[in-house]
C-alpha cells in the first residue's frame, strides 16, 4: 500500500512541475515582453524597465521560473515597483487591482470551494443513489422517473437552470435572498441561503449525468457472475447490492467525479456569472480581458493543482475500493 501511495504521490508531482513550466514558458518565453502584459495600462517607459528589473527579466529563463517558484515556496521581493516584499505563497503582483496576486486568490478561493464541496455533496449522493435504485427497480415507474430526471438535467444549461431558479425562488416567491457569498464562519446560515441557488443548479444538471452512469454501471456488474455468485450462496441482498455490487459499479463513477470535482474548484465561471458570485472562475476570466498577466497565470496553475490533487485522490480512492489496485 505505501509503495502505492508513493507512486502516485511522485506521479502528482512531476505533473505539477509540468504544468508550472508550461505555465511559465507559455508566458515568459514566447516573442512579446511580459512586460506589456503584466503592466500594460499603468506604466510609463520609465516605470516599465523598473518592473524589468524587479522581475529579473534581463536574466537567463532557468533563472526567471526558479525565482517565481521560490516566490512560491518562500515569497520573494519584488521590488517598489510591485508593492516590496511579497510572502509566500507569491503569485506575483498585479497592476489591474493593485494588489498581491496571492491576497486576490485568498479572497476568491473560499468562494469557489463553498459553491462546489456542498454542490458535489448533492450531486454524488443524488446521482448515485438515484442511479442506484434505477437499476434495481428496473422497469418500473421509479427507473423511468430516474431516466426522464436524467434526460432533463442533461438537456439543460446551467444559465437557463439557474435564471429560472432566481426568478422563481428570489423574485417572485422572495423565499431566498439575491445570492451572495458570507464566509461560513462568520454567519453559517446567511452562508448557506447565499449559495443555495448555485448548489441546487449545480447539482441538479451534474446528478442527472451521474444518474444515467450509475444506472448503466450497476446494470452491468448485476449480470456479472460474481454476483450472480452471491445470490447463490443465499447473501442477504444488502450484502450482495451493498458489500458486491455498489463496490464493484462505484470505481467509474469516482473516476468521473474525480475530474469534475478537480475541474469545478478550478473555476465554476458560468456558475458565478449566472449568479453574480466573484469566485475563482470570473476573478480568471475578469483576468484574461484585463490582460492581467499574473492572475492569468496564478488560476492557472490553482486549476491544475486542484485537477491533479483530485485525480491523486481518486487513485487512493482506488487503492480503498479495489484491493487489486494496491498490487500494481
Amino acid at each position: 500500500m505505501s509503495r502505492f501511495l508513493i507512486k502516485r504521490l511522485f506521479s502528482a508531482t512531476l505533473t505539477l512541475f509540468a504544468v508550472s513550466v508550461l505555465t511559465f514558458l507559455m508566458f515568459f518565453a514566447l516573442p512579446r515582453d511580459p512586460v506589456t502584459s503584466i503592466c500594460s495600462k499603468n506604466c510609463n517607459p520609465e516605470r516599465l524597465e523598473r518592473v524589468r528589473d524587479d522581475l529579473g527579466l534581463n536574466d537567463p529563463l532557468i533563472s526567471q521560473y526558479a525565482g517565481y517558484m521560490k516566490g512560491i515556496v518562500t515569497g520573494r521581493d519584488l521590488g517598489s515597483a510591485q508593492g516590496g516584499r511579497c510572502d509566500a505563497p507569491c503569485l506575483g503582483w498585479s497592476y489591474v487591482t493593485n494588489e498581491a496576486v496571492s491576497d486576490t486568490i485568498a479572497r476568491v478561493l473560499p468562494v469557489t470551494l463553498s459553491i462546489v464541496i456542498p454542490a458535489a455533496i448533492l450531486w454524488l449522493l443524488l446521482g448515485v443513489g438515484l442511479g442506484m435504485v434505477s437499476a434495481l427497480r428496473r422497469g418500473t415507474w421509479l427507473d423511468r422517473l430516474a431516466i426522464g430526471f436524467s434526460l432533463t438535467g442533461a438537456s439543460l444549461q446551467l444559465y437557463f437552470v439557474g435564471a429560472v431558479l432566481l426568478l422563481v425562488f428570489v423574485y417572485n416567491l422572495r423565499l431566498l435572498p439575491v445570492p451572495s457569498y458570507t464566509s461560513l464562519f462568520d454567519n453559517p446560515a446567511k452562508w448557506a441561503s447565499g449559495l443555495v441557488l448555485a448548489w441546487v443548479a449545480l447539482a441538479f444538471l451534474f446528478s442527472a449525468i451521474y444518474a444515467r452512469l450509475s444506472r448503466a454501471q450497476m446494470l452491468e456488474t448485476l449480470s456479472e457472475d460474481f454476483v450472480r455468485t452471491a445470490r447463490a450462496k443465499g447473501l442477504a441482498k444488502p450484502a450482495v447490492y451493498g458489500r458486491h455490487a455498489l463496490r464493484a459499479a462505484i470505481t467509474p463513477v469516482v473516476t468521473i467525479a474525480g475530474l469534475d470535482v478537480g475541474g469545478a474548484l478550478g473555476g465554476t465561471v458560468i456558475t458565478e456569472t449566472t449568479f453574480g458570485i466573484q469566485g475563482l472562475g470570473r476573478t480568471a476570466v475578469d483576468a484574461v480581458k484585463a490582460g492581467d498577466l499574473p492572475t492569468i497565470m496564478a488560476t492557472v496553475l490553482i486549476a491544475a493543482v486542484f485537477v491533479v490533487l483530485a485525480n491523486a485522490l481518486v487513485d487512493l480512492l482506488y487503492a480503498a475500493i479495489d484491493p487489486r489496485v494496491r498490487l500494481r
